[in-house]
C-alpha cells in the first residue's frame, strides 16, 4: 500500500479545509436545484470534478508550477524554476532548491527569448540561497531587446540543451503590483506586498483587505482560505491566520508550502473591484503564539541593517559596536554583487563569534519593509533592536560614556520602563575632511571633520512594544498605545554618520535610494528634499571642492578614543585592520 508522506498528509487536509466552504455552497445550491429539477447542471458537475480530482492529484503533488526537473544543472540536485520577477534592470528567478547547493554565477547563463524565438544571451549577475527550500538567480536584461516572451538558464558551455524549463509570459510577473514575502507571527500572518500605493507614513483601512491563502502553485481563488486583514500600513498587510494553519503549527516544512497573496478593493465606491495580487510570498517563520514570541535568555541588544555592496565596511562596524554591546547582528544584503564579498565577510565574522545573521533581501526600494520584516525576526531573540546604517558609529562625548558595554547599559536601563519603547539619538553628518580616497583603517578614524548642526535620529526599539502595523519611517517605528519615546542628549551619545565619504564611495549613492518612499537621485524630482545633497544635481559629478565640503568642525572624539584602546600594542592594527591592508 502507498505511505503518503507527511507533507502529503498536510496537503490533504489543508485542501480539505480549503474547499469545504466551497463543497458546501455547492451543496446548498444543488439542494435548491432538487427541488426545481432532478438532475445535476453542468457547472456543479464541473465543480464536483474538479475537487475530486484534486484530491486524486495531491497523492503526487510536488509543490512545482511552470517548471520541470534540470539534470544538466545538477544531477543529484534537480532544480525546479518557479517564478520569474521583472525588475526595472533584472529579472529574478526564483527555484527551489533543498539540498542549498547552486552553481556559481559564473557557471550559469540566462536566455532570454523574444517572441520570435531568438535567443539573447546574458552572464548570470548572482546566485543566492533564498531560504531554506529557494534559491535565487539575478539576471541582467538584454542590452538589445527589453522585448522578451520566455527567460531560461543554462550551464555555461552547453548550448546544446540542458536548461530548465523556460517561463512564459504568465509566469514572469512585474515587481510593481506582487506579494513578495509573508511571515507568520502568533495567529497573523504579515504580508509584504509591493503595488498597493498606499499613503505613506500612515495607518490604512483595513476593513477593504483581504489574504487569501492556499497550496503553493495554486491559481484557483475558488480553491483557498480567505481571511480578513487586521491592520495595513505602506507595504505591509497583516491578516487572521486560518484555523487549519493554526493547527499545524508545529509543521513548519510543510506550513511554508502554503502560498499567501492579498486583496483589496478599487474603483468607485458605488461599482467597487476586488482586485487580487500576484504573489510569490509563502508562508514562512511561526513564532510560538501561546506565548506571543516569548523567549528565555534573550539579547538584550542586538543590530538591524540594510545592506548595498557594504562588505568592506562591515567589519569595523560589527567590531566596534560588539564592544559597545551589541550581541546580535542582522545584515540585510539588499542585491550585492557577486564580487562584493559580503557573505564571506559574515561567515568570518560569524565564524569569530560575532553572531552575524545574513538575510538575502532582493526587493528593491523597499527599506522600510525590509526593517519591518527584521523586527519581527527579532522579536524572538532580541529586548532591544538599533536600526542604523554601516556608516553610522554610536559614539559617547563624555568622558565617562565611552566604556565596555555602554550602549547595552543605556538600554539595559530601559528595559523595565512601562512607558518608553524606543530611544532616539541625534546624528552629526562628517564629511570627505579633505582625503581623495576611502581611509585604510576604516572611516571612523580617517573622516573627523563636520557640519556643525545635528541632523534627523536614529532608534533603538523594543520589538515586542512596536505596533501590530510593524509602521516606520526608517528612522523610528509606531509604537502600541501607551509607550513613547526617550530622547538622549548629544552631550550623553551620538551618532557619527559618515555620511557624506570620499567621491569614489559617495557616488554609488546615486545607483539607487533604498527607500520606498524617497526619489532616486538621478530623478528630477523633488529637489528640496531632505534626502537629496545640497549643490548636486541628478548627475553623478564630482563638484571641484566635493573633498572639502561639509566641514565645519573637526571632531576627532571618537578617533582619539579608539587610538587610545583599540591599537593592538604588537602590529599597531586595529581589530579590523589586517596586514596586507596596511601594505596597500
Amino acid at each position: 500500500m502507498y505511505a503518503s508522506s507527511p507533507t502529503q498528509r498536510f496537503s490533504l487536509s489543508l485542501l480539505f479545509n480549503l474547499s469545504s466552504s466551497l463543497l458546501r455552497s455547492i451543496m446548498d445550491s444543488f439542494s435548491d436545484q432538487r427541488r426545481k429539477r432532478n438532475h445535476l447542471s453542468p457547472p456543479l458537475f464541473l465543480s464536483f470534478s474538479i475537487l475530486l480530482s484534486l484530491f486524486l492529484f495531491l497523492n503526487h503533488f510536488h509543490y512545482s508550477f511552470h517548471s520541470s526537473t534540470s539534470h544538466s544543472l545538477l544531477l543529484s540536485t534537480p532544480l525546479r524554476l518557479h517564478h520569474g520577477i521583472l525588475f526595472p534592470h533584472h529579472v529574478l528567478l526564483t527555484l527551489s532548491n533543498p539540498h542549498h547547493t547552486l552553481p556559481p554565477p559564473n557557471h550559469l547563463q540566462c536566455l532570454f527569448y523574444t517572441p520570435l524565438n531568438h535567443l539573447h544571451v546574458e552572464p548570470v549577475l548572482s546566485t543566492d540561497r533564498f531560504d531554506q527550500l529557494s534559491s535565487i538567480v539575478r539576471c541582467p536584461l538584454p542590452a538589445t531587446s527589453s522585448n522578451f516572451s520566455a527567460v531560461d538558464l543554462r550551464r555555461r558551455g552547453d548550448p546544446g540543451g540542458g536548461t530548465l524549463a523556460a517561463l512564459d509570459n504568465q509566469t514572469v510577473l512585474s515587481w510593481n503590483n506582487l506579494a513578495y514575502v509573508a511571515e507568520l507571527d502568533g495567529d497573523t500572518a504579515v504580508v509584504f506586498v509591493k503595488g498597493l500605493n498606499l499613503r505613506p507614513h500612515r495607518i490604512s483601512d483595513p476593513t477593504r483587505f483581504q489574504c487569501h491563502f492556499g497550496l503553493t502553485g495554486s491559481q484557483n481563488a475558488a480553491f483557498s482560505i480567505t481571511t480578513k486583514a487586521v491592520t495595513v500600513a505602506q507595504e505591509v498587510v497583516r491578516c487572521s491566520l486560518p484555523h487549519s494553519i493554526k493547527n499545524y503549527h508545529d509543521k513548519a516544512e510543510e506550513i511554508s508550502q502554503i502560498t499567501v497573496t492579498v486583496s483589496h478593493v478599487t474603483g468607485h465606491v458605488r461599482h467597487p473591484v476586488r482586485e487580487v495580487m500576484p504573489s510569490v510570498a509563502r508562508v514562512h517563520g511561526y513564532t510560538a503564539r501561546n506565548n506571543g514570541g516569548a523567549r528565555k535568555n534573550k539579547h538584550e541588544l542586538c543590530a538591524c541593517t540594510m545592506v548595498w555592496n557594504q562588505a568592506r565596511a562591515l567589519r569595523e562596524w560589527v567590531m566596534y559596536h560588539s564592544w559597545l554591546g551589541v550581541e546580535r547582528w542582522f545584515v540585510y544584503d539588499n542585491n550585492s554583487d557577486a564580487d562584493d564579498g559580503i557573505d564571506g565577510v559574515v561567515k568570518d565574522l560569524d565564524a569569530k563569534g560575532y553572531n552575524v545573521s545574513r538575510v538575502t533581501w532582493p526587493w528593491i526600494k523597499t527599506q522600510e519593509a525590509g526593517f519591518s520584516h527584521c523586527a519581527l525576526k527579532a522579536k524572538e531573540h532580541c529586548n532591544w533592536v538599533a536600526f542604523f546604517d554601516v556608516d553610522e558609529f554610536f559614539h559617547f562625548p563624555n568622558e565617562l560614556g565611552d566604556r565596555k558595554n555602554a550602549l547595552r547599559s543605556v538600554v539595559s536601563n530601559l528595559s523595565s520602563s512601562n512607558s518608553v519603547a524606543e530611544i532616539r539619538t541625534e546624528c552629526r553628518s562628517f564629511g570627505p575632511s579633505g582625503l581623495r580616497s576611502h581611509p585604510k583603517r576604516g572611516v571612523s578614524l580617517g573622516y573627523t571633520c563636520r557640519v556643525r548642526s545635528s541632523e534627523r535620529h536614529k532608534s533603538i526599539v523594543r520589538p515586542e512594544m512596536i505596533d501590530a502595523s510593524l509602521l516606520n519611517v526608517v528612522h523610528h517605528f509606531e509604537l502600541r498605545e501607551g509607550y513613547g519615546h526617550r530622547n538622549i542628549g548629544e552631550g550623553s551619545m551620538v551618532v557619527n554618520h559618515y555620511k557624506y565619504q570620499v567621491w569614489e564611495s559617495f557616488k554609488a549613492k546615486f545607483h539607487r535610494r533604498a527607500a520606498t518612499y524617497v526619489v532616486d537621485w538621478h530623478q528630477d524630482l523633488c529637489k528640496a528634499s531632505k534626502d537629496r545633497v545640497p549643490g548636486l544635481g541628478t548627475q553623478a559629478v564630482e563638484p571641484a571642492d566635493w573633498r572639502f565640503r561639509f566641514c565645519e568642525v573637526w571632531d576627532t572624539g571618537l578617533r582619539d578614543f579608539l587610538l587610545s584602546n583599540f591599537v593592538d600594542p604588537v602590529t599597531g592594527l586595529m581589530p579590523w585592520e589586517t596586514s596586507n591592508e596596511r601594505e596597500d
